[in-house]
């Protein structure tokens, strides 16, 4: 059975981010845990608090099926660099097991400024969520992709890793940066994050202040 792994800062998670799970979830025929990230080493610290974040994680997808919250990076103190991630993983699953990285198409576009890239195709296999208007890709990525482009998601689970699909789905317009601007606005949160998510952070009294 594929596993697939989705990252991210999810501060707040919203409905876009789990759109991308959703889809992953179902064009692939994968199992889907969403890992929040701990320390990432390319942008700011998160607003909320770990626990916060991983329990509106929890919230967020307690009633869909094979969608599951890690907490891996939340428990490290070193910065949380995803070939990390993936080799604990790989350790846990066996070196057979087919496994995937869930990544945005504009994180794809800037893979070969991530820690050790290249070792991101021994792990795993690489699945892009698509934009409308996809990003041009460095000459070191396309050198690299070169010859791993797998259109059949089925392909995947024969494989333990090395490979590149993408995701078809649609736009969604949710960001975390917006939502915590609403929510500074005491702007309502309906149709931006889920209901549970939108009565967590009301009840926390999250992000209160830009």
């Amino acid at each position: 059975m594929l596993r697939a792994l989705y990252g991210g800062a999810f501060d707040p998670v919203h409905v876009g981010h789990l759109a991308v799970a959703c889809a992953a979830r179902d064009q692939l025929d994968a199992d889907v845990a969403l890992i929040p990230t701990g320390k990432p080493p390319h942008r700011d610290a998160a607003r909320a608090s770990n626990a916060d974040r991983l329990a509106m994680l929890k919230l967020a997808v307690a009633d869909e099926p094979r969608l599951s919250v890690d907490g891996y990076e939340l428990d490290r103190n070193e910065p949380s660099y995803s070939v990390d991630t993936l080799t604990h993983w790989r350790h846990t699953l066996g070196v057979n097991a087919p496994l995937a990285l869930v990544i945005g198409q504009d994180s794809f576009a800037k893979l070969p400024t991530w820690h050790r890239w290249r070792e991101l195709f021994e792990l795993a296999h690489i699945v892009v969520a698509d934009r409308p208007q996809p990003e041009a890709l460095p000459t070191d990525l396309i050198g690299e992709v070169r010859g791993r482009e797998c259109h059949d998601p089925r392909v995947l689970h024969a494989h333990p890793a090395g490979l590149v699909h993408h995701l078809n789905l649609p736009l969604h317009p949710q960001s975390s940066r917006v939502i915590r601007a609403r929510c500074a606005a005491a702007a309502p949160l309906s149709g931006w994050v889920p209901d549970a998510v939108a009565a967590y952070i009301t009840t926390r009294g999250l992000y209160r202040h830009p």
